[in-house]
């Protein structure tokens, strides 16, 4: 399984951090306006301060740099004409963002300075470490390594349940048997798949399919109008992968539970099960059996195994025999 800090990550732009809700607030852009599509390619801030004294190794021109209560004090301090010359330097590197925190008025030589250079400029309000975090956490979000698949994700008993397979093999009906059963709907058709810089995958739908459901011989139905809100939710965790597979007597299908099948996303190995889909089977109690089985495999406890242990124990064999 890759880990988080190896899997590539996306870019975003300046103009997108700044729109965001969780910033919008806290921010306003004091210069370069035109060029709020530079692009951001890392999730973690780049404090300036080495480089108004002319070291730049190791400034990353993609990252948001930011200028706290330190740099601006050693700034004023500066005669008037160096602290021109330092802030033209800064600006002169090419950089996506600079951010001022603590909401106070900039100097005139950094406005000067990010203007001619048309640099995105911005002042936080919020302290240094306040205005941090918040970057953090919608860069994280913005340049999460994401992807789109097919399928339907459903809540069933709090675990994600991601279904794969091919099309017409009945994962809308079986996400509508569920939907009946009390469980919630999270994606029909189209699942977007973002991975955490925690290793978890968060699925949720494209805006324009969110709490809609397509059923063939009815068309496209709406969840939340239908059963009430609580049948749906925005996101969820991927925690197991059903691939619903056609009925094939010729096929051998796990009948113990011993094949400890992974399905990678995102770099990311989870769960598998392959459930065959034959006319007559209650496709939503397996599903609800398949996610409490989960469950408890995460609680420690393997029906399975347990078995398979216990057989052995009758038999005086050990795995090994």
């Amino acid at each position: 399984m890759a880990s988080p800090s190896s899997y590539p990550t996306s870019a975003t732009t300046v103009r997108a951090l700044l729109a965001d809700a969780a910033v919008a607030d806290l921010v306003r852009l004091v210069a370069g306006e035109a060029s709020l599509d530079r692009p951001l390619r890392h999730p973690r801030i780049q404090k300036s301060g080495l480089v108004l004294v002319g070291h730049t190794r190791g400034v990353v021109r993609h990252r948001v740099q930011i200028l706290g209560e330190t740099e601006l004090s050693f700034l004023e301090s500066l005669a008037p004409d160096e602290r021109r010359a330092r802030c033209e330097f800064l600006f002169s590197l090419d950089l996506s963002l600079v951010v001022l925190t603590r909401g106070v008025e900039p100097l005139p030589e950094l406005v000067q300075a990010a203007r001619v250079s048309e640099t995105p400029f911005a002042i936080m309000e919020p302290r240094s470490s306040r205005s941090i975090a918040a970057i953090h956490a919608v860069l994280d979000r913005l340049l999460a390594p994401s992807e789109t698949l097919h399928g339907v994700l459903i809540d069933v008993h709090g675990i994600g349940t991601l279904l794969l397979g091919p099309s017409g093999i009945g994962k809308s009906e079986c996400a509508l048997f569920l939907v009946e059963r009390g469980h919630r709907l999270v994606a029909d058709d189209q699942v977007i798949l973002t991975r955490t810089p925690l290793g978890d995958v968060i699925g949720r739908p494209p805006a324009l399919l969110r709490h809609h459901l397509e059923l063939r011989g009815i068309g496209i139905v709406n969840v939340r109008e239908l059963f009430g809100a609580t049948a749906v939710r925005e996101d969820k965790a991927v925690q197991l992968v059903i691939e619903l597979c056609p009925w094939d007597p010729e096929r051998e299908f796990d009948r113990l539970g011993l094949d400890d099948l992974r399905h990678d996303l995102l770099g990311v190995s989870l769960p598998m099960l392959r459930i065959p889909v034959q006319p007559g089977r209650n496709m939503a109690v397996i599903l609800e059996v398949a996610a409490r089985n989960q469950l408890l495999k995460s609680a420690g406890k393997d029906a399975a195994r347990e078995f398979v242990r216990a057989l052995h124990a009758r038999l005086g064999v050990t795995p090994d025999d």
